[in-house]
């Protein structure tokens, strides 16, 4: 998208529109406050540096001043547009969407004082003093907490005492990764810690009832003196209400796990409205010792469902178990609800007599005696044999309701290639089970038309895209390793894809057919692996114009151009660990590599095949020979209140060599667009300082190498809508020597004088199922002007038609 305006000179218009709009954003942001009021304007926590969080504390300040962007109170002035006196649209429309002022309340603030220091009590500060001091000015406020921690307490003894003496030797042989440590500060939050660790600990051994809310206690002796404290971790019995209404204590039991039954096409509203009828027509089937109750056949076979259930007959109940029982369910991507039930068979009464015997004895179940205590720091008493738990058994039914196995979807989309609009659509088929075994077949046709605007033509016109599309996932590997041990340890797929595509642009035409066999696996919770063994593309270029000849021979780029075979070998390696139930900072990195046409080489040479233009062949067409690789990398910084500052560096590089004397063209880099730098439409960037004239611009600038880094911050706005504010820096450059651009190539020891900066604003309209998002980028340093003209403003004014570029995309841009 372009916007054309005749605007010469040194024009500094458009930064002072910036800061008349941010003026606008901060003026009069009291103006709705009354006199005997004040406006809370900001507020700060002093303290001294050490152990204590300074953010931690915010947390528990009651009473916030109103929201800033980048120092603005944006949701004020929002809110202070509508007229107080005035009701109906856009009054109430914009005070709903706004935010009110905060008029600092004194009551508020004393509450603020009594939460930190409840929270710095909790922290093992017991001593803590917070003082709060205003500052009023006009009629606005400013709080400031002082706050002095004081010293804290420490533990100086951890003792465990065993009211349940069955697990006294399972958690003793664990205090090895005991969150608690003598010496360190007695926080009440690292208890809490504890409490869940052995509990996550005691579920993972079978020990389903266990509850750190219910079973575990702690006992703090502060008498010690010194700030000192001595603390006893105590593991209570099982409690268990009977029919009568009392409650009997007694061991926790160890749990097996019993039959497993396996619905695989359960239907939740069938099975409630009737369900005597429900469950008698199912029929039964026993594989590997589940049960499966089905009605007239399996849709998914039952040796697939089998290598995602770790949910095993007789083995110890184990809660990690079954979270990846859920997790590989899932990833079949065959049943929207996953619900795994256990139930507790009719059993026989527990012997509570018998344990009341055991419990009054003497020697090592004797609870009342030292045995059942033990400090850590001890060797453990000879005289407490570790003793077995009692067990009993659970059974577990695991309902599996599954989507629509076949689906047909029809899509409309506009479409923004290089600021070119234009319009496109496809037809897609899925299959979520075509072989019976959770395989997912998908066949898409598309087509897309766009029109070129005049910069790149000279004339507009329009171009043409159709295409083909088939891929299968498979949830297993077919080859070499099929073992279900490997299976269910990496949750693998094999994805099998052909792809056909026909571009026909007014300067060229070309073929693009694709075939790919490839593997996806995951190595940990944050990491996965992608390697493609053999992709082959042949691509054709059947027509060119005499200008676009021209044009590629002068800049020497024909053998990126020129019909190709690509046979190559790739893999990717991803980490990611984002965790979609917090706002926690996060990383994503990405690493690609892919090396071509080795193999095709190695032969031609030892066959003594002859050579065409210096150049291998297979049926008839050069292969490409060459080494690419490249990382992405991210950090995701969570700010308040929604608000994100996201951070991205991305270098690649690609090097052609033996059959090929260059990359192809498919394979380069190039810069500008909606995921790029955004100040530059896509692909009209670089390479290196090189500058095109207008009379022969080429629209598909690529080279061999791309740096390039990405900072943006994003806050939320109102409504859907979200902004952002962002810089770009980077470029791309030639390796070859025989580039014809001039100012292509990389250069060590100048390159940094290549980079092109841009920055801009951007609006994303969030829709929860997709996030539709508009940029404005505004170059602010051209590495294609003379070096006395680079810098927009420095070294000249801004023109709207060359300096400012609009882009539109789907989701985030990294």
């Amino acid at each position: 998208m372009r916007i054309k305006v005749r605007n010469t000179g040194r024009n500094f218009s458009f930064i002072a529109l910036i800061f008349i709009a941010a003026g606008l954003f901060s003026c009069r942001p009291a103006r709705y406050v009354t006199e005997h009021d004040y406006l809370l304007d900001r507020y700060r926590i002093e303290l001294p540096s050490g152990e204590i969080d300074r953010n931690e504390l915010k947390d528990h300040v009651r009473q916030k001043p109103n929201k800033r962007i980048l120092g603005m109170r944006f949701h004020l002035w929002i809110y202070n547009m509508a007229n107080p006196d005035k009701d109906g649209w856009p009054h109430n429309w914009l005070r709903r969407i706004g935010e009110e002022p905060v008029i600092f309340d004194p009551f508020v603030t004393q509450r603020s004082v009594t939460q930190i220091e409840q929270y710095l009590h909790i922290r093992g500060y017991y001593n803590a003093a917070v003082n709060d001091t205003l500052f009023t000015r006009k009629n606005r406020a400013r709080v400031t907490y002082l706050v002095d921690p004081r010293e804290a307490y420490h533990i100086s003894s951890l003792t465990y005492k065993f009211h349940d003496r069955w697990l006294q030797g399972v958690i003793l042989e664990d205090t090895v990764n005991s969150l608690i440590k003598p010496g360190s500060i007695f926080d009440v939050d690292m208890l809490n810690a504890e409490m869940l660790r052995i509990e996550s600990y005691l579920k993972n051994r079978g020990y389903y009832f266990f509850s750190s809310r219910e079973h575990i206690h702690f006992e703090a002796d502060t008498t010690v003196g010194n700030r000192n404290v001595d603390l006893t971790l105590i593991i209570r019995d099982f409690r268990e209400r009977r029919e009568g209404g009392g409650i009997v204590q007694s061991p926790h039991r160890k749990y097996r796990i019993g039959k497993v039954y396996i619905l695989p096409s359960y239907m939740p509203r069938e099975a409630i409205d009737r369900q005597d009828e429900y469950f008698s027509d199912l029929d039964t089937m026993v594989f590997r010792d589940m049960h499966y109750l089905f009605k007239d056949k399996m849709n998914v076979s039952e040796r697939t469902i089998a290598q995602s259930t770790f949910i095993l007959p007789g083995e110890v109940y184990n809660q990690e178990n079954v979270d990846r029982t859920y997790r590989h369910l899932f990833a079949l991507r065959q049943y929207r609800l996953v619900n795994i039930r256990f139930a507790e068979p009719a059993r026989a009464a527990y012997d509570s007599a018998q344990w009341s015997e055991n419990r009054s004895g003497t020697g090592a179940g004797h609870l009342s005696s030292l045995a059942g205590i033990h400090d850590p720091a001890e060797p453990f008493p000879a005289a407490a044999p570790v003793v077995q738990s009692p067990e009993a058994t659970l059974d577990t039914w695991i309902q599996l309701t599954p989507f629509n196995m076949q689906s047909y979807t029809v899509e409309m989309e506009g479409t923004n290639s290089s600021g070119d609009f234009g319009f496109g659509g496809s037809l897609m088929y899925q299959h979520r089970n075509i072989l019976g075994r959770a395989e997912i077949f998908d066949f898409r046709l598309k087509g897309s038309v766009e029109t070129l605007s005049e910069y790149y033509t000279r004339s507009y016109s329009n171009t043409y895209e159709y295409g083909a599309e088939a891929g299968l996932q498979i949830p297993r590997f077919l080859l070499p390793i099929r073992s279900i041990s490997f299976v269910r340890r990496y949750n693998p797929r094999t994805n099998l894809s052909l792809a056909y595509s026909y571009q026909q642009r007014p300067d060229y035409t070309r073929t693009i057919a694709n075939a790919a066999f490839g593997y996806r696996w995951r190595g940990s919770d944050y990491t996965s692996h992608i390697v493609n063994p053999i992709e082959v593309k042949l691509v054709s270029l059947p027509f060119a114009t005499p200008l676009f000849d021209s044009i590629i021979r002068d800049y020497n780029l024909e053998a990126s151009f020129r019909d190709h075979l690509v046979t190559e070998t790739n893999y990717s390696f991803i980490f990611n660990n984002q965790d979609i139930r917090s706002t926690k900072d996060f990383i994503y990195f990405r690493f690609n590599t892919e090396t071509a046409g080795n193999i095709l080489n190695s032969l031609s040479s030892l066959l003594d095949r002859p050579k065409k233009e210096d150049h291998y062949r297979l049926f008839g067409t050069e292969f490409a020979q060459y080494l690419r690789s490249d990382i992405d990398l991210r950090y995701y910084r969570m700010l308040y209140n929604g608000n994100s500052l996201v951070y991205r560096i991305f270098a690649g590089a690609g090097l052609p060599y033996g059959n090929s004397t260059a990359l192809p063209f498919e394979k380069k880099y190039f810069a500008g667009g909606a995921n790029s730098i955004r100040a530059w439409q896509v692909r009209s960037l670089g390479p290196g300082s090189f500058h095109e004239p207008r009379d022969r611009s080429f629209p598909n600038r690529t080279a061999d190498i791309k740096l390039e880094a990405n900072i943006e911050y994003r806050f939320s706005m109102f409504w859907l809508l979200e902004g952002a504010l962002f810089m770009d820096a980077g470029n791309i450059w030639a390796i070859d020597h025989n580039d014809k651009r001039e100012g292509a190539r990389f250069d060590f020891n100048g390159f940094y004088k290549d980079i092109a900066v841009g920055t801009g604003v951007g609006l994303r309209f969030d829709f929860s199922f997709f996030i539709f998002r508009l940029d404005m980028g505004l170059k602010l340093r051209d590495p294609a002007e003379p070096d006395d003209k680079r810098w927009i403003h420095l070294h000249r004014g801004l023109n709207f038609n060359n300096d400012v570029a609009f882009n539109i995309g789907i989701g985030y841009p990294f």
